[in-house]
């Protein structure tokens, strides 16, 4: 059993680590509690543990550094909660199978924009009235419904969306990521551990390990910029890809 909890927490260190600059740590982890042997309820509950204090911890760090996008948070965190609240209820109505393979389909385009050099941008003060009342909310609606109607690589998606079209610097993209994250992520925590869904044993070692990951990789992310951001999305977008290529067209 030990071992068992050293080797989890070594996965969870490099989610933690991942997931802090370009999200998608969940796609280590969960994978690894489930091959552990343990009930998927469970490894849902589990990991939300490990993620939320993990999160919380890079979050603090990004902070700190003030590159956390404050204005975006403001005009965008309602509506991603919104959109999670009607995309999990969506869900029980119709199949994610669909969704599944659109996501397949558009990952190769999204990683080759990441790849586009941008030009210079302004400072996140400038941003225009029509990002921030108009593409935040639509963004974080979309992937918030995107969230709880599927899940996976949802960090990862809200960085692409405010790079690519809001105006924000990938590393402040990444900080401005985590704030929603982290709500998505303890408001799910919550029924977890009412429901009993959470094993505290483990899920304390994991979180532990997935503080280091998520405070090294945000330290990181600040000092060495976009260019590790966008190594580590690109990693991030190439692992969603050949998990949901695997679930919905090869199994």
């Amino acid at each position: 059993m030990t071992t068992i909890i050293m080797v989890l927490s070594l996965v969870s260190f490099c989610a933690g680590f991942i997931d802090s600059i370009a999200g998608g740590g969940g796609l280590l982890l969960m994978p690894a509690l489930l091959f552990a042997g343990i009930p998927p309820q469970l490894v849902l509950g589990t990991n939300k543990l490990a993620s939320t204090i993990g999160t919380s911890f890079a979050l603090i760090n990004f902070v700190r550094s003030k590159v956390v996008v404050w204005q975006v948070v403001a005009t965008g965190i309602g509506f991603s909660l919104v959109g999670s609240f009607l995309g999990s209820k969506t869900i029980l109505f119709f199949s994610n199978e669909t969704v599944g393979k659109m996501i397949v389909l558009l990952l190769p385009a999204v990683m080759i924009a990441t790849m586009i050099p941008r030009r210079k941008r302004g400072s996140a003060d400038a941003l225009s009235k029509q990002s921030l009342y108009v593409k935040v909310p639509l963004f974080c609606f979309s992937i918030g419904f995107y969230d709880g109607f599927l899940g996976p690589g949802t960090g990862s998606f809200l960085i692409m969306a405010f790079y690519l079209f809001v105006g924000l610097e990938l590393v402040q993209a990444s900080a401005t990521a985590k704030v929603f994250n982290l709500a998505s992520n303890a408001s799910a925590l919550v029924v977890f551990l009412l429901e009993g869904k959470v094993l505290l044993t483990l899920g304390l070692p994991l979180a532990l390990a997935n503080v280091a990951g998520n405070y090294i990789g945000s330290t990181l992310a600040i000092k060495k910029g976009a260019s590790l951001v966008r190594a580590f999305l690109i990693l991030s977008f190439c692992v969603l890809f050949v998990s949901l290529l695997w679930k919905y067209y090869l199994s």
